[in-house]
């Protein structure tokens, strides 16, 4: 009669929360809100009620030790104020009357109780034997605010006729929880086809699979909470999850003109969802060819079922909206064309996928671009986002734990082979470390040498900071004044206060991405360049580490070297030699320094190319650069190009890949669109940028600059635009005009243009790009020498058009430049030394 009267009143609560609602047409059979350790009914923001886990026939606890805590905390909901806590492996049976699957909502809170200690609880939660939370504590998440856990579950097969829900504290610990939602699932919510990644033959998920709830996100739209979703979910803004933010720019239609075309379920997702987007931002290009990405940071070694909501808000008429769909980096839906799915606009529509992460993988990245085939304008929306941790084959979602909370025998069974197969494996692993030490000493024995080659090319980390000290080389602390063998000189903290005057705010040169770059003098008389790291800044340890480990193997004329670096007190602080020229773009714009010569510009080029041709080749491995801008390449006093800031750069592709994937970093504007849109980085994504610099410094003016007119904004698209017409020398720096010979102007055009191709294939290596620079600098002095031998001052105007010739063989042969050897002995470098800010 309880179980009646409590299933009656959840249908009207039901009703009441979803008459808000478009076309709220579900209503749940099993709709099971329990407030856990409550001793009364509890009504939540959304309207629905939670009744207490007791006094109910149809929701069972078994177990002989039972504690409940309360606290009133403000501003929590009144369910996160109370708690059942368990002290001994405990189950909540609970009886459901529909068959198939059920949302299973687990709340939490470390309520706060004189007894137990909820925060530091560790404990692990199975539901029908499938491993839901493994040693799981609310203290290892590092947040205080109540969680939630969504799971889809299947209730009522060969194996559990009802909901078995085990919670199990760890030895000499408890278990606790706030809350539980047992919800009908609306019948083929989740029986539809799904698309592997990489592409193959689609499928339906089996009922015994188990979900979990990784994701769900409202594109361009508000968070939505329970009241505005039938289902009672929660959609998070995507705001956090963009790569990019400035890629894209958020639409919103009237919900109400949303429609569910004709099988379409209003239960897939809410009106407000398909109401909101993500649609391409309006970058003022003549061809816009980048994707909007978003970076979901899950679990490796799972395989994650992906929902894709899609709804045509932003067209005026059917057909005008095609793009394409990515899922790491593989395409999953080509040319995708909304309308012939719905047949209207403004109407729903979602695709379905699933994605195995490897091991070496722990980010899902999901992207919509241009399509190729398209004949309409550029553009590409999502408007919303589900992702789904699927249980792996040891029926667990959390790892490869298994508990099974009955059948004392199978668990035992089970635990005895897995000991023995550990212990098979630990055996193997021990004979084979026995083996390689012996190996180790052997070869350390025979070749000292090779082995020391080896050791100073790998990674040190950095040991734990030993106290506090104001000394130069403390006791107990990572700091000292003597040169480190591989990683160069470690200061004192104390050391580099004293050389920048306490970090005197007159001594700053520049502002970048890590930190601000200071001006110093270290007891010898040198000058110096001081980065710190600033602790708010997006950029950290990764990319401090990573300029050291660059910098500590590379050493040649056009590259930065690296003094040395401090990690004492919490600092993260790099120090380099003074660059008394500064970066190479205050010398081309936005200061009063006097211009460069056409023939001072092409030596910094050079320069420049000569140290990422050295980078790309000349190295025990191939290094990318990954942020080659004009902030990043710096002037010594005699104008010598040295290629700064290593904190972004990778380890190029191996002999046997072709490229490697990573998520995309660098500088809006000198980005590889290639790159951009599939997070596949090769030396050719240096090369695109170093383009973009090549037009710079011709030009005079920044990379993007959106006070221009829209078709000017992208200096690489502007430049190329002229180019290929043959009238380049209409948008050179005004300073360059009657200055520069006709032919070095055209072999510069001729190796921008080809550095700016639209695909790594087509652009040239950084050897061909330095030879064809060289030849231009050789055309210059000719026409010059030229000029003297007839008495003349003046190079002969440019013509307004200069005829395109094909380059001949010479662009193909690829050299390496002299001195790229050379080991720098005093090279002053700082990277990002002026605004706008790096990174």
């Amino acid at each position: 009669m309880v179980s009646l009267k409590r299933l009656f009143f959840a249908s009207i609560v039901c009703f009441i929360s979803f008459s808000s609602l478009v076309c709220a047409s579900f209503t749940p059979i099993d709709c099971f809100l329990i407030s856990c350790g409550s001793s009364k009914s509890i009504q939540v923001e959304d309207g629905r009620v939670f009744e207490p886990d007791f006094g109910d026939s149809d929701v069972g606890l078994s177990t002989n030790s039972l504690i409940t805590v309360s606290n009133s905390e403000n501003g929590l909901s009144e369910l996160h104020n109370s708690a059942r806590v368990f002290t001994k492996s405990s189950v909540y049976t609970i009886s459901t009357k529909e068959i198939g699957r059920h949302w299973l909502r687990l709340h939490f809170y470390p309520v706060k109780n004189n007894q137990h200690n909820l925060k530091s609880a560790v404990f692990s939660i199975v539901a029908n034997g499938i491993t839901l939370l493994h040693e799981f504590s609310f203290s290892k998440l590092g947040k205080i605010d109540p969680l939630l856990k969504e799971y889809v579950v299947e209730i009522g097969g060969s194996s559990f006729e009802n909901l078995v829900l085990t919670l199990t504290p760890a030895s000499g610990s408890i278990a606790f929880i706030n809350g539980i939602e047992v919800v009908s699932i609306p019948e083929g919510q989740f029986d539809f086809s799904v698309i592997p990644i990489p592409m193959g033959p689609g499928f339906v998920i089996p009922s015994s699979v188990t979900l979990e709830t990784a994701y769900r996100v409202n594109m361009g739209g508000p968070k939505l909470t329970p009241r505005n979703d039938t289902l009672w979910r929660i959609w998070n803004s995507d705001h956090s999850f963009l790569v990019h933010p400035s890629s894209a720019r958020n639409v919103t239609k009237d919900p109400k003109t949303v429609k569910y075309p004709a099988g379409e379920s209003v239960d897939i997702a809410p009106n407000w969802v398909y109401a909101t987007a993500q649609e391409m931002a309006d970058a003022k290009v003549m061809d816009q060819k980048f994707n909007i990405t978003w970076a979901f940071q899950v679990e490796h070694g799972f395989t994650y079922f992906i929902r894709m909501h899609f709804c045509d808000i932003v067209s005026a008429s059917l057909n005008n909206l095609i793009f394409d769909v990515y899922i790491n980096n593989q395409t999953a839906v080509e040319s995708l064309d909304i309308s012939t799915k719905t047949m209207a606009l403004s109407a729903a529509y979602f695709a379905d996928f699933v994605v195995n992460m490897t091991m070496e993988s722990d980010k899902i990245f999901v992207q919509v671009g241009p399509s190729n085939l398209r004949t309409t304008q550029a553009n590409a929306i999502l408007n919303g986002l589900e992702i789904m941790k699927m249980s792996n084959p040891s029926n667990s979602l959390d790892g490869e734990f298994v508990i099974y909370s009955s059948d004392s025998k199978r668990s035992n069974t089970k635990r005895h082979v897995m000991v023995a197969i550990f212990a098979t494996v630990g055996g193997l692993a021990g004979l084979l470390l026995i083996a390689a030490s012996c190996f180790l000493c052997f070869v350390c024995f025979r070749k000292p040498k090779v082995l020391a080659k080896q050791k100073s090319l790998s990674w040190l980390s950095f040991p734990h900071q030993v106290g506090i000290s104001e000394t130069k080389i403390s006791a107990g602390s990572f700091a000292s004044t003597t040169p480190s063998r591989t990683l160069g000189r470690v200061f004192a903290f104390s050391e580099i206060r004293e050389a920048t005057k306490d970090f005197d705010e007159s001594l700053v040169i520049g502002v970048g991405g890590f930190g601000k770059v200071y001006k110093g003098v270290l007891e010898n008389e040198v000058m110096v360049a001081v980065k710190r790291g600033n602790s708010k800044s997006q950029q950290g340890l990764v990319e401090f580490r990573t300029e050291i480990e660059m910098l500590s193997k590379l050493r040649h004329r056009h590259l930065v070297s690296l003094i040395g670096y401090c990690e004492e007190l919490n600092e993260m602080i790099l120090v380099y030699e003074f660059m008394a020229g500064g970066p190479l773009r205050k010398h081309l714009y936005g200061s009063d320094i006097p211009h460069l010569s056409w023939k001072q510009r092409l030596e910094v080029c050079i320069g420049a190319a000569k140290g990422l041709h050295y980078l790309h080749t000349g190295a025990a491995e191939c290094i990318i650069h990954r942020d080659v801008k004009t902030t990043n390449i710096l002037l010594d006093e005699n104008l010598t190009a040295k290629v700064a800031d290593f904190g972004l750069s990778k380890f190029g592709p191996a002999l046997d890949q072709t490229h490697v994937s990573t998520a995309v970093k660098g500088s809006f504007g000198y980005l590889d669109p290639e790159y951009y849109r599939r997070q596949q980085l090769t030396e050719k994504s240096d090369v695109y940028s170093f383009g973009v610099v090549l037009m710079e410094v011709l030009c005079a003016r920044s990379a993007i600059n959106p006070s221009l007119p829209r078709e000017q904004v992208n200096i690489a698209e502007w430049a190329m635009h002229w180019q290929k017409k043959g009238q380049l020398e209409q948008i050179i720096d005004p300073y360059l005009v009657r200055k520069v010979s006709i032919d070095s102007l055209r072999k510069y055009g001729e190796t921008a243009e080809k550095c700016l191709a639209e695909y790594g294939c087509e652009r040239p290596s950084m050897g061909d790009v330095l030879w064809n620079l060289e030849y231009a600098l050789h055309l210059q002095e000719a026409a010059t020498q030229s000029l003297e031998d007839e008495n003349s001052h003046n190079i002969p105007d440019i013509p307004y058009s200069i005829p395109r010739v094909e380059s001949g063989p010479a662009d193909e042969i690829d050299i390496v430049s002299h001195g790229e050897s050379d080991v720098t002995t005093s090279s002053g470098v700082f990277s990002q030394l002026m605004n706008p800010k790096g990174r």
